[in-house]
């Protein structure tokens, strides 16, 4: 598996070339969408809407995740992070 879209160049340069905050700033995201998504599929499949459904399952969490970090809509605070134990 590999990621095509975004570049992973885009994407280190949101997180200061620094692949290992990528990686938390991803899954975190990631980890929000898909409790987001569950409660969107949760409520459609109470109001039976397979539309709905259908349209939370179009894409992978951790896909949306990276493509919010490239266009720069997840940021995270320089300053809490501990550089040292890092």
């Amino acid at each position: 598996m590999s990621i095509i879209e975004p570049k992973i160049d885009v994407l280190l340069g949101e997180t200061d070339n620094d692949r290992f905050l990528l990686c938390a700033l991803a899954s975190k995201r990631a980890h929000d969408i898909n409790d987001m998504m569950r409660g969107q599929r949760d409520r459609a499949i109470q109001l039976q809407t397979a539309v709905e459904i259908a349209r939370a399952a179009d894409k992978k969490p951790l896909s949306m995740a990276f493509s919010e970090v490239a266009r720069g809509e997840v940021s995270f605070n320089p300053e809490s992070i501990d550089v040292k134990n890092h």
